[in-house]
């Protein structure tokens, strides 16, 4: 079994993107058994931020990398909370207050559209020339009340129209079939299958 490292120690995305991984062969384990801090995010833009964390976890283990950079998009509210998703109520990292800051700044606003954004970064090696890349967009809107107990993030908040169901009241299975990550990842692999050189 092919084993890459995922440059996140997010619970919530390891559970996700290992389901997803299984069918490939393919063993994804988290930064934090190689006892490695995670990389920095300055960058403006997810694809920018998700290189420099695949190329991080890459050097420091001597192991393929893939790193996800992703993100709640508002229109209304200038694209926020954008890259600053896990962060935008500030640090210690907290959805509960991330959820609160963003409803809050909602408040008087009709547009509720949003849409969840990821960027999936593949890296053979630290310097690797050519990453694959995978990109996916989830639409939906933003609700008041938290609905549904899965998930994480904003999911609780982020309605699916054609479902009318959140993103949290999903099954792990119903949330990898449609979500941006599900779509990004799609992308990456069918990359992946058409790059013959890329050998990991």
């Amino acid at each position: 079994m092919q084993k890459i490292v995922l440059a996140s120690n997010n619970a919530g995305k390891l559970r996700e993107f290992s389901q997803l991984f299984a069918p490939l062969n393919i063993e994804l384990l988290p930064q934090k058994n190689f006892a490695i801090p995670e990389a920095e995010e300055p960058h403006a833009t997810f694809i920018e931020n998700a290189l420099a964390k695949a190329r991080h976890a890459a050097r420091l283990t001597g192991l393929p990398a893939l790193a996800d950079d992703s993100g709640l998009v508002l229109p209304a509210l200038g694209g926020a909370p954008g890259v600053q998703s896990a962060r935008y109520a500030g640090k210690p990292k907290d959805d509960l207050r991330n959820n609160r800051k963003l409803i809050a700044a909602l408040e008087n606003i009709a547009d509720r559209r949003a849409h969840y954004v990821a960027v999936l970064v593949l890296v053979r090696h630290a310097d690797d020339p050519q990453p694959l890349i995978g990109e996916g967009e989830w639409h939906g809107e933003m609700i008041a009340s938290p609905r549904g107990t899965g998930g994480f993030g904003y999911d609780p908040h982020f309605l699916i129209p054609e479902l009318q169901l959140t993103a949290a009241e999903l099954t792990s299975d119903e949330k990898n079939r449609r979500s941006h990550r599900a779509r990004a990842l799609a992308q990456l692999i069918g990359k992946l299958a058409h790059v013959a050189s890329y050998a990991l």
